[in-house]
């Protein structure tokens, strides 16, 4: 008996029998049910968890990522004030709005605070360089050694979109200190099946869906300005999430974690540029945070912007495929989805505009591009939000 028969045999009795699973259970439990319900007869099934559980983790620590990036509008006002000691008044630090993502040096002013509301949605496309979406991503296949193709490939489809809506508060307790909150409202949805095609011939062996929503996790800031010279300036700041999200539907991360930054500005006339330096503890993993925006100021009434934020995770992990024999079939190799631990290296580009409406309320768009392929991706993401600054 050649080496395809029992192969055969074994795989065709597996496909032939198997009938489409589903579930409706929360997020993570939908995400492990489909990545888990494999019908490919590999003979190590603790491998096989072994392997299910290092994706659907790193998948869920991708989600998190980005639900923890959400664009947050910088802690200032988009209309920040000083104290002129040579006038005796309060007045205007700088005729730009600021940027969107990246902090600046300036503080709103005294008694000055704002409000924002913003709305981002996204759909996920891609992880760590692999379509999501098309059908492809395999999870498990069996391949004759020597033949280039599986024979036997077990893949997933995941449709993965988010909307969110962001309320922020900041307000300028001192000349040069302000201290802020923003709760992130989260909406997700997860779509997902699992094929197997054997020799051509496919098969439905896993439908999954679930929703959620509800607050994600609450972030607290503060920053004080060291040094001010019009619009440019040194300052230090701080922020903390307090894990209010709901982590089995992947809302929030379970985890609290702190990060102090370094922000600083230089404005000269019409264009200033801002750049930030931050370090998280706790949370999902250690994280070195980095921005740069250059901000133009078209007219008094709307500021062009563009920015660079970057960010490295020391432990993220990153997706690889591995190839094993198989323990009882001679001449058979089992290949596998799983993860293996590293550091995530992240970039992303966004442009946008700040147009001041009327009075002191600001209307603010843009849209943001991945720089990289690492972790979770959407091809494009947009962004809009109002901003009111007022005086108490």
């Amino acid at each position: 008996m050649s080496i395809r028969t029992p192969v055969v045999v074994i795989a065709f009795a597996v496909v032939a029998s198997a009938a489409p699973a589903a579930a409706q259970q929360t997020v993570s439990e939908v995400l492990s049910f489909l990545l888990t319900n494999r019908s490919i007869p590999t003979g190590d099934f603790v491998q096989d968890a072994r392997a299910a559980a290092a994706t659907r983790d790193t998948i869920s620590t991708f989600l998190l990522v980005e639900l923890g990036t959400l664009p947050v509008t910088s802690s200032a006002s988009a209309f920040t004030y000083r104290l002129d000691r040579n006038l005796g008044t309060v007045v205007r630090s700088s005729d730009s709005f600021g940027p969107f993502l990246a902090e600046r040096s300036l503080t709103s002013g005294l008694l000055r605070g704002s409000l924002a509301l913003t709305y981002q949605a996204a759909s996920f496309d891609t992880v760590d360089g692999r379509s999501l979406t098309d059908g492809t991503l395999v999870a498990t296949a069996s391949r004759l050694r020597g033949v280039a193709q599986p024979f036997d490939v077990e893949a997933l489809s995941l449709d993965l979109d988010t909307k969110t809506m962001t309320l922020v508060g900041n307000l300028g307790v001192a000349d040069r200190f302000d201290i802020g909150v923003a709760l992130p409202f989260v909406s997700l949805s997860l779509n997902g099946r699992r094929v197997d095609t054997y020799r051509g011939t496919a098969l439905v062996q896993a439908t999954g869906s679930a929703s959620a929503s509800g607050p994600g996790d609450l972030l607290i800031r503060g920053k004080y300005n060291v040094l001010r010279r019009t619009g440019s300036g040194l300052a230090v700041g701080g922020e903390a999430r307090l894990p209010t999200g709901d982590a089995q539907n992947l809302l929030g991360t379970g985890e609290a974690s702190i990060k102090p930054r370094v922000i600083a500005s230089v404005e000269r006339d019409r264009v200033a540029l801002h750049g930030d330096f931050g370090y998280t503890m706790g949370g999902l993993a250690d994280e070195l945070d980095y921005g740069g925006a250059i901000t133009v100021t078209g007219t008094p009434r709307l500021t062009l912007v563009g920015e660079i934020a970057g960010r490295r995770l020391s432990s993220a992990g990153r997706l690889t495929e591995t190839t094993e024999p198989h323990p009882a079939l001679v001449g058979v190799d089992t290949i596998r989805l799983t993860s293996i631990e590293g550091a995530t290296e992240r970039l992303v580009g966004l442009v946008g505009f700040k147009w001041n409406i009327a009075g002191t309320l600001l209307l603010s768009a843009n849209v943001m591009r991945p720089l990289t392929s690492a972790g979770l991706n959407a091809r494009w993401m947009s962004t809009i939000a109002f901003d009111y600054s007022f005086e108490p």
